[in-house]
């Protein structure tokens, strides 16, 4: 049995007062949910604040993005160790974003998966089509491609999250279908089943991350095969995270 995972992915936003107003607001509303695992990532400016108002909560901390290298003249880059070093459990890759705007490749988020892994930081990875690839027919094709670059040599599954994102429901105020959402889950489940083998690829949490709302997280999370959400603009309101981190009170 698949522990639901809801994870909220701030961007770029909340200065370190804003954070630790949130945490301090949000913590009471959750502090009692037992059965689903919560993460935050706010922005690097943020995390060693949030770390201090987590501590001894039910939250987990996550960055948004790492470099590979541990360290060096990498000018604004941040390192597996210097997450750690700020308490996170978890990073998340190859967000449709960072591929869009900063030239993320599949190889580049090969590499950092090999080095959050080797640090002992927990990967959730984005995969997902553009509007124009899903209207071309192309769902399957592009997330076969990209779970095979980004996962080559990958053998840590239980340190590994995959985060499904249809591009074009991100920002957008569109959502996939839960059908929609579903098919594209059994799917990347099916891949991973061949990577690591059925039993192995059974574990592994698959998050749908395409404008998750209060309103629509639990017909999302009905799927079989859809094990929680990457939420952006609804987790920066403790009220609106709470709601969908309670999704089976919805």
């Amino acid at each position: 049995m698949r522990k639901p995972l809801i994870a909220a992915n701030w961007k770029m936003h909340k200065t370190t007062a804003e954070t630790r107003d949130f945490i301090t607001a949000f913590v009471p509303l959750v502090k009692d949910v037992e059965d689903v695992e919560i993460v935050i990532a706010p922005p690097f400016t943020s995390l060693a604040v949030a770390a201090k108002f987590l501590k001894g909560t039910n939250i987990k901390l996550s960055a948004q993005n790492l470099f590979w290298e541990e360290q060096g003249a990498y000018t604004g880059e941040v390192s597996a160790l210097m997450l750690k070093d700020v308490e996170c459990e978890y990073v998340i890759v190859g967000h449709s974003e960072r591929r869009q705007y900063f030239g993320e490749t599949d190889e580049t988020v090969n590499k950092r998966i090999k080095a959050a892994h080797a640090a002992g930081l927990k990967v959730i990875m984005c995969i997902g089509e553009t509007l124009e690839e899903r209207e071309a027919g192309k769902t399957f094709d592009v997330l076969k491609t990209q779970l095979e670059g980004a996962l080559k040599d990958i053998t840590a599954h239980d340190m590994l999250v995959i985060a499904y994102e249809p591009v074009w429901a991100i920002g957008t105020g569109k959502t996939a279908t839960p059908e929609m959402a579903e098919e594209a889950h059994r799917f990347i489940r099916d891949q991973l089943a061949g990577k690591f083998g059925q039993d192995a690829a059974e574990t592994i949490r698959i998050l749908y991350g395409g404008s998750v709302k209060p309103e629509n997280v639990a017909s999302l999370m009905a799927q079989e095969n859809v094990d929680g959400g990457l939420v952006g603009g609804a987790s920066l309101q403790p009220d609106s995270f709470a709601k969908i981190v309670r999704f089976k009170n919805s």
